[in-house]
């Protein structure tokens, strides 16, 4: 897939912007008349635009319901725990927890950074690049992340618990989602917890809230005014489901499935379902990739998702760094949005290939190729950390986050790790016992 040559329209909006208040300035008139004309242009070709016909053979291999995605996909092991080995489980999920929340924190103050400029603020902070530890110092340190967190938050000194960030606030509210609407919810239920706990949202999830505030029914939320339907907003939400789910990927990737279909489409929605079945087979190997692998059984075997994942999978062999893997990525998707579902899915999977089961390794080298590497990093961190267990953790990675999560839900109060984890464990057996007896 290729893009056309977009041309710079910000820098020509821009031009026009200052050549209007220099006109104002001289004294031009007629000036109303003529952005009211060029808006209703704007409008118009914008229209023309979303009315454009799309390609249905390449729509028929990316279907948005799950009963045909199910159809599309390859074979796979579906179901691959018949109970929850409870000592475990335990010591993974906690593994998965922290590990992802630790991937976030890390990521989160140097998100969309470029490498260099990573490379560049780790020499000036003494700091090692990639990074092993929370960075030492952060740029505008008294700022506030989602309106919560000061950005000092984020360093190591100045970490007290696990600081807000909207991947980390989608895992509790996941959690919610189930609690309270149960392991059968439905994509309305999911909208119904949006407008309850949401206070906002960004891209796709922004116009999703907004849609549910219009009215507009959970089923169509994603598919009016919103071009960022196949952006990484709903993959960043698919732990949850995996955590409640271990083992059974199939369940994973319906349930994720089910929270994606609000507001997003298409591969936007596989990114969610790829990795929920991903972390839940990652409870049960040995290999992160060979839970990669798993979950490219949940989704179209021919969607665009699917083939990145594939390509990602082979070039990574030869993969010998972080700047290599960026490399490579920007190679491949030129043009593509730097918060896009599939080139940062690539990205996350050189990121395991490079550190294994080394949970350190692998945030370091995730954060380090850039682009949404507070998301990349979590994902990753939660696939490897399922695999490894807390035991195989580091404890730098979560002794300052003092069992505390901070998020931004409306009228909740911060949440205990620990109790999070006992709560992500009822689900989970819930989810099992209501199994049917072979």
């Amino acid at each position: 897939m290729s893009y056309p040559n977009i041309p710079d329209f910000q820098s020509t909006v821009s031009e026009i912007i200052e050549y209007v208040r220099l006109k104002a300035e001289y004294g031009s008139t007629g000036l109303d008349s003529y952005l009211s004309e060029l808006e209703q242009t704007l409008k118009t070709s914008l229209e023309t635009l979303k009315d454009m016909p799309i390609d249905t053979q390449l729509a028929a291999k990316e279907p948005d319901t799950i009963a045909e995605i199910r159809r599309l996909r390859p074979d796979g092991p579906r179901k691959i725990w018949d109970k929850i080995p409870d000592e475990i489980y335990q010591d993974k999920l906690e593994g998965a927890l922290i590990s992802r929340l630790a991937g976030c924190t890390l990521g989160a103050p140097v998100e969309f950074y470029s490498v260099e400029h990573m490379k560049r603020w780790a020499k000036y902070t003494g700091d090692a690049f990639p990074p092993t530890d929370y960075w030492s110092k952060i740029k505008f340190p008294s700022d506030l992340r989602y309106e919560k967190s000061p950005f000092q938050d984020y360093t190591r000194e100045g970490m007290h618990k696990v600081p807000a960030d909207d991947d980390i606030t989608y895992t509790l509210l996941g959690l919610l989602i189930a609690e309270e609407y149960g392991i059968d919810f439905t994509t309305e239920d999911v909208g119904r917890a949006w407008l309850k706990y949401l206070p906002y949202a960004c891209t796709a999830e922004d116009i999703a809230l907004k849609n549910l505030k219009k009215g507009i029914s959970a089923r169509q939320t994603a598919d009016i005014d919103n071009p960022y339907c196949q952006w990484i907003g709903a993959d960043i939400r698919s732990d949850p489901f995996a955590y409640m789910a271990p083992g059974y990927p199939e369940k994973a990737a319906e349930l994720a499935y089910h929270d994606a279909y609000l507001s997003h489409r298409r591969n936007g929605i596989y990114g969610e379902m790829f990795f929920a079945a991903a972390q839940s087979a990652a409870f049960c190997v040995n290999d992160p990739i060979e839970a990669i692998r798993i979950g490219l059984t949940e989704i179209p075997a021919d969607c665009a998702l699917a083939k990145d994942v594939a390509w990602a999978l082979d070039a990574g062999k030869n993969v010998r760094n972080y700047q290599e893997a960026r490399n490579l990525v920007d190679s491949r998707f030129q043009n593509m949005s730097a918060a896009h579902t599939n080139n940062n899915a690539c990205l996350t999977i050189f990121g395991l290939m490079l550190g294994g089961t080394d949970m350190t390794k692998v945030i370091s080298e995730t954060v380090a190729m850039g682009m949404d590497n507070d998301c990349t990093s979590a994902t990753a961190g939660s696939i490897v950390g399922a695999v490894a267990g807390k035991k195989n953790i580091a404890p730098h990675w979560y002794k300052n986050f003092n069992n505390t999560i901070d998020h931004y839900l409306i009228d909740m109060d911060e949440m205990k790790i620990d109790d999070v984890v006992k709560r992500f464990s009822v689900l989970a057996h819930k989810i099992y016992q209501s199994m049917p007896t072979p």
